[in-house]
């Protein structure tokens, strides 16, 4: 496990290297938090870049909580059809939409226990929602926060429920959503997961994975 120097050392250049600013990366109404909800659903299993495609689209054809709740599943499946699994996740939107309209009066909830209990919703969805629209200190695992997260020797786990209790047992409580968004970013754009630019990378020395290059002689002919 990393010492709070490491620890110390990783936020610090994480923070100069992605100045923190709440931006989520899944587009929603600041009016229709509930957009938010679906459209973090919907991402399972699925690129921001594609969902936020879809939502511009469906949150056009589908304007208000009411819409989703009585919607033509098969219209809504159409709808999201792109996203993948959109059978399951057509079924999560509406009886999400319903419940919300029947159990809490068309308002998101902020707490774990609510979120959780709607169609579709575990704890990663509902921490992308605790951060972003109730601005609570949340850790958020997606697939990026995990596999960085144990490359840099943060935690050793790969059950995401277990890693998130790592990180908040280990992260200071004012880093954790930005750490969920820095981290993300850094997997985007330098550790990604197919061709990690390594060689370039900030993080490197407190990498667990990272081995240097050595350039070898090329082999000549006979």
């Amino acid at each position: 496990m990393k010492s709070r120097a490491s620890i110390k050392r990783i936020l610090a250049t994480l923070d100069r290297l992605y100045p923190f600013d709440n931006t989520c990366f899944l587009h929603y109404d600041d009016n229709a938090p509930w957009q938010l909800l679906f459209a973090t659903i919907l991402s399972a299993q699925c690129t921001d870049d594609r969902v936020n495609q879809v939502t511009a689209e469906l949150f056009v054809q589908f304007p208000t909580l009411e819409s989703f709740a009585g919607a033509n599943i098969t219209d809504l499946e159409n709808a999201i059809r792109s996203t993948g699994f959109f059978r399951a996740k057509a079924g999560h939107l509406q009886k999400s939409a319903q419940k919300l309209l029947h159990d809490y009066g068309g308002k998101v909830p902020s707490d774990m226990e609510s979120l959780t209990s709607l169609s579709g919703v575990g704890r990663k969805t509902a921490n992308v929602v605790r951060s972003h629209i109730f601005n609570i200190p949340s850790i958020t695992v997606d697939t990026h926060v995990m596999r960085i997260s144990q490359k840099l020797g943060i935690t050793k786990f790969s059950d995401p429920v277990k890693i998130e209790f790592d990180l908040m047992e280990i992260l200071p409580k004012t880093h954790w959503i930005r750490y969920n968004q820095q981290i993300i970013t850094h997997g985007r754009q330098v550790c990604t997961a197919r061709s990690p630019k390594c060689e370039i990378c900030e993080l490197k020395k407190e990498c667990d994975t990272f081995v240097i290059k050595e350039n070898k002689p090329e082999k000549r002919g006979n």
